[in-house]
C-alpha cells in the first residue's frame, strides 16, 4: 500500500498540527481536555492516512472488457439521454465510492483522450440522481477502435475537488490512473447501448479489476 500524491501534502499538514497539539495542549487546558484532543487529532489523522491509501493491486487486462474505474457500489444501471458529448441514448452505470472506499479513479478501457471539460456546480450528495448534472464534476471520453465511452468524476457533499490527470489526445491503458476525487464522491459511465452488462445493482465492485461490461 502506498498514500496517493494527491494526499500528502495534507497529511504533512496534519501531521504538524497533531505535533503542535499534543506539545502546546497540556499547558493550556485540563487534563480531560488535553486527553480529547490527542485522541481526536490522532483519529482524524489516521482517517485521513487511511482515505488517501492506494493499494497494491495487480491487473489483468482482458481484450473486449469495461473495467470498474474506481471501488465502490454500483447504485445506477439504467438508459438514458446523454447530453454533454454523444447526444444519444447509452448504458448509464453510477459507482458510488464511500469515504471509506478507496478514491483514485482509473481509465475502464484502452484508447484516446478524444474529450475532457471540467464543469463547477452544486454539491449535492453523491447517490442524488441530479448529482450527475448537477454537480462539480468533470468528464473525459476514452476511444478506441471499437469504443468511446464518458468517464464523468462527481464531487459529493463533501468534496470540493476533482482531479483529472489527462489532457486531450493522450494515449490511456485501462486501469491507468485517470484521477482523484476528495473525500466522498461517485464515478458514471455512459456506455453504448448494445454493450453486454455483467454488473448489477448494489453490487460491490473493485477499480480495475471488476469487469461492469463486456464489448
Amino acid at each position: 500500500m502506498k498514500i496517493h500524491k494527491e494526499g500528502k501534502k495534507i497529511i504533512l499538514i496534519e501531521l504538524i498540527v497533531l505535533i503542535l497539539v499534543w506539545f502546546f495542549s497540556s499547558n493550556i487546558f485540563d487534563t480531560n481536555t488535553v486527553i480529547f484532543l490527542k485522541f481526536l487529532s490522532v483519529l482524524i489523522f489516521i482517517a485521513t492516512v487511511f482515505f488517501f491509501r492506494v493499494p497494491k493491486r495487480k491487473f489483468i487486462i482482458k481484450d473486449g472488457c469495461v473495467y470498474a474505474p474506481c471501488d465502490g457500489k454500483v447504485v445506477v444501471i439504467e438508459r438514458t439521454e446523454e447530453r454533454e458529448y454523444f447526444n444519444d441514448q447509452r448504458i448509464q452505470v453510477s459507482i458510488f465510492m464511500s469515504p471509506l472506499n478507496v478514491h483514485n479513479n482509473l481509465y475502464p478501457i484502452n484508447g484516446n483522450i478524444c474529450y475532457k471539460k471540467y464543469h463547477p456546480g452544486k454539491h449535492l450528495f453523491a447517490w442524488h440522481p441530479k448529482s450527475s448534472t448537477k454537480n462539480e464534476r468533470s468528464s473525459v471520453v476514452v476511444k478506441n477502435n471499437n469504443i468511446s465511452i464518458l468517464v464523468r468524476q462527481i464531487a459529493g457533499a463533501l468534496a470540493r475537488r476533482i482531479v483529472t490527470y489527462p489532457e486531450l489526445h493522450d494515449k490511456v491503458k485501462a486501469c491507468e490512473e485517470l484521477g482523484f476525487i476528495k473525500f466522498g464522491s461517485r464515478v458514471d459511465l455512459f456506455l453504448p447501448k448494445n454493450i453486454n452488462i455483467k454488473t448489477d445493482l448494489n453490487c460491490k465492485v473493485i477499480g480495475g479489476e471488476t469487469i461492469i461490461a463486456e464489448y
